[in-house]
């Protein structure tokens, strides 16, 4: 009982840092996509990109591990409704490009936003059971 007490408590906390850790691994992408110059990025940016997204992965890894198996048929239609949201983000990056995107460096923002993007779909029914354990 205790055991599993601490197990949903951490739960939690595990989902509130990975998503902390994702919105922070997003201005990577985002910022080198932007610069005008991306020789101008210092040299350690990107090493702290690959630590930052390292984390990450770490972390959606570690939340599958442990709550996949305790995802709910609750859990799946409130993923599936979550999913009919965020697959609006393709919508979004389409009508940034048609606007401008001439002004984006997309060999930088798009391997970047699509990774994040696939691992934020494949990962949410795990986070959300554990940020609601």
């Amino acid at each position: 009982m205790e055991g599993e007490k601490v197990l949903e408590q951490s739960g939690r906390v595990i989902a509130i840092v990975t998503a902390i850790v994702f919105v922070v691994s997003l201005i990577f992408p985002i910022s080198a996509a932007v610069v005008k110059d991306p020789k101008s990025i210092p040299p350690w940016w990107g090493m702290l990109d690959v630590v930052v997204a390292a984390i990450l992965c770490a972390l959606a890894i570690y939340l599958a591990v442990k709550f996949d198996r305790r995802v709910t048929n609750e859990i799946r239609m409130t993923s599936y409704s979550a999913y009919r949201v965020m697959i609006n983000v393709v919508l979004l990056l389409l009508v940034i490009f048609l606007l401008i995107g001439e002004r984006v460096t997309w060999t930088y923002f798009l391997p970047g936003i699509a990774w994040r993007t696939w691992l934020a779909f494949y990962a949410f029914p795990a986070w959300l059971t554990g940020f609601r354990s």
